[in-house]
């Protein structure tokens, strides 16, 4: 390994131009953030080090056996994710191990554009990612702040730079700056601006001018030698650091390389994006997809290592791709069906065995309507919404659970969909899914800011759609149970602190409508009730959608209601969590204890809270 005579920023971006410099599949997408681009030119601005880059120089024979991109110009988080695929043949060319980040950023800030969603916007909608380019404030530095920031630049849009005014501002486009080659060319793009008399705009262009031009402050290292191995060995390491390399990404260069009849990064990018358009709409990562593909090809080992990424798993994987894809999309159409979306998958995992059980009987979008096969939806259903809501499932001990619900689902799911099996299985690994008072009573305990808290309500309550803003709200609000209030109401300390323990337990709390919830604010729930559902049927319907038995006034009601919604909830978890078939014995192990049938606190405990 060598290392290579310095090179300029703009030597550095012509190579990228003529795809001299490239990216190997190896390499995982761009990921950095607006910040760090300001951050990078801030750092070039001052004549900081912005660290060393390292590369591959590959003969044409390499080449022909690998898979390279171009680097990301015009980023659009929503429509342009994914590096320009190049044609390579018989040339010379040196790829990145280390430095794309860096280098994508300069390109994209130098030549390019950078296009996120707007705070607000809605996701699927392009006129959310407006198209923004990076400019530098000639006129005077950048405001005092956190990031210690001396040189003010900005990603903005045309409208946001038209929209300028003060005489202490003018938003110079760096990419002029790329453009203009020699310092009389910067000099005419002055003068067109009308800077062409303000000494701090001919100062700090010509600072900028000279970084990107004249300083040679790239540092390359060059590995030469074509042992592919070797150079993964290299590449592994140096990316041990900043954003983590996933062995997805491994995994993904590879069966670029390897796969024949289709290109590996497009197939799998397209199988993300489709499974996450489904429904409302999911967020699965390449490595579900890939973890899924492992498994449904028949794959003994699915764990991301190295040692897992041969050439005959790889050419399984191709072979299969086809239904693969098609097991998985019809898995993400029924994960919507069960009511999940983002918001409430809480677990991306569950997907790969449910894709599975589909790929395992050849199923099709037909299975998720048929009136024959109803009974078995419920049956996967179930199962499907008590492992998302039990603690522990998909977490620790992952790939050992796929392994052994991949073997049951392989032996017992020819006809049907062999939960009792699956349970036993899951069971004996100590992740038990029988409906138990435990199960039901850690649901209750779920508290407002939790984790999984928006996850339960939303699939437990039918009228949450998730395409829609909701907020969690308390339903007896916790600014009529502030202390203050509470003592002015003659309550002693250990009473207040007894109502304000229970505020924020899932019997307290209810999904809104962003503007119900701002609406609603700190008026007494029964009052706001009435008042925004004056009819006694929609009032009604608003008590049953979301299992309010009753409404409190004041907090000497507060502790009734908490105990009646607390067993109404506990009825309508275990329901949720049945198959609503005739017989549910399957769900109870024989050593589990049954739901009682009453799960309310003791209710003299509960009004001790408020009584004297």
């Amino acid at each position: 390994m060598g290392h290579l005579p310095p090179k300029t920023i703009a030597a550095a971006l012509r190579e990228i131009q003529e795809s001299a410099l490239v990216l190997p599949a190896i390499q995982r997408e761009y990921v950095w953030k607006p910040s760090q681009v300001l951050g990078l030119f801030d750092s070039v601005m001052r004549g900081y080090p912005i660290g060393s880059f390292l590369a591959w120089k590959i003969e044409p024979e390499t080449v022909q056996k690998f898979k390279f991109y171009g680097f990301m110009k015009d980023y659009n988080q929503l429509s342009n994710r994914h590096n320009p695929d190049l044609d390579l043949s018989n040339k010379h060319v040196t790829a990145m191990l280390d430095g794309q980040q860096r280098l994508t950023s300069l390109n994209i800030g130098l030549r390019g554009s950078y296009a996120v969603k707007s705070h607000g916007g809605w996701t699927n909608n392009p006129n959310a990612y407006p198209v923004r380019r990076l400019y530098l404030n000639v006129l005077g530095q950048a405001e005092e702040n956190e990031a210690g920031l001396m040189y003010d630049f900005k990603l903005l849009t045309e409208q946001q730079v038209a929209d300028v005014d003060g005489d202490n501002k003018h938003w110079f486009s760096v990419a002029k700056v790329f453009d203009a080659e020699t310092p009389f060319q910067l000099m005419s793009a002055l003068q067109q601006a009308g800077l062409g008399n303000q000494s701090i705009a001919l100062d700090m262009l010509g600072q900028l001018h000279q970084a990107v031009h004249s300083n040679p402050s790239l540092h390359f290292y060059e590995e030469s030698q074509q042992d592919v191995e070797r150079v993964l060995d290299i590449f592994i390491r140096v990316n041990s650091g900043g954003t983590v390399l996933s062995y997805s990404d491994l995994l993904l260069s590879i069966a670029t390389a390897q796969w024949k009849d289709r290109d590996a990064r497009d197939a799998i990018h397209g199988l993300v994006d489709a499974l996450n358009n489904t429904g409302q709409g999911f967020k699965f990562s390449q490595d579900v997809v890939l973890k899924s593909g492992l498994m449904l090809a028949g794959v003994n080992d699915i764990a991301f290592k190295v040692k897992n990424f041969t050439a005959e798993n790889m050419t399984k994987l191709d072979e299969s791709w086809d239904s693969i894809s098609d097991s998985l999309k019809v898995a993400a159409g029924l994960l919507s069906d069960f009511g999940l979306a983002d918001a409430t998958l809480s677990a991306k995992s569950v997907i790969i065995p449910v894709a599975y059980y589909v790929h395992r009987r050849n199923l099709n979008d037909t299975y998720r309507e048929r009136p024959a096969d109803a009974e078995d939806r419920a049956l996967l259903r179930s199962w499907v919404l008590r492992s998302l809501i039990a603690r522990g499932i998909w977490g620790s001990g992952l790939d050992t659970l796929l392994r052994d619900l991949r073997d049951v689902l392989k032996i017992h799911g020819a006809e049907g969909f062999p939960v009792a099996e699956i349970e036993r299985a899951m069971a004996t690994r100590g992740k038990s899914l029988a409906v138990t008072t435990e199960l039901v009573d850690d649901v209750l305990a779920l508290r407002y800011g939790g984790a999984r808290t928006f996850a339960v309500l939303a699939m437990i309550f039918d009228h949450v759609d998730t395409r829609n803003t909701f907020h969690v709200d308390h339903v007896f609000p916790r600014s009529l149970l502030e202390t203050k209030t509470l003592r002015e109401q003659g309550l002693d300390t250990v009473r207040i602190e007894k109502a304000q323990s229970l505020q924020d337990l899932l019997p307290n709390l209810q999904l809104l409508s962003g503007p119900d919830n701002i609406i609603k604010s700190a008026t007494p729930p029964d009052e706001w009730a009435t008042r925004t559902y004056p009819t006694p049927d929609s009032h009604s319907e608003y008590m049953a959608r979301n299992e309010l038995p009753t409404l409190p006034h004041t907090v000497d009601d507060f502790a009734k209601f908490f105990n009646a919604r607390r067993d109404a909830l506990a009825k309508r978890i275990r329901m949720r969590l049945s198959t609503n078939l005739a017989n549910d014995d399957m769900f109870f192990s024989s050593d589990s204890p049954v739901i009682a049938e009453d799960l309310s606190f003791d209710e003299e405990q509960l009004d001790a809270a408020f009584d004297d």
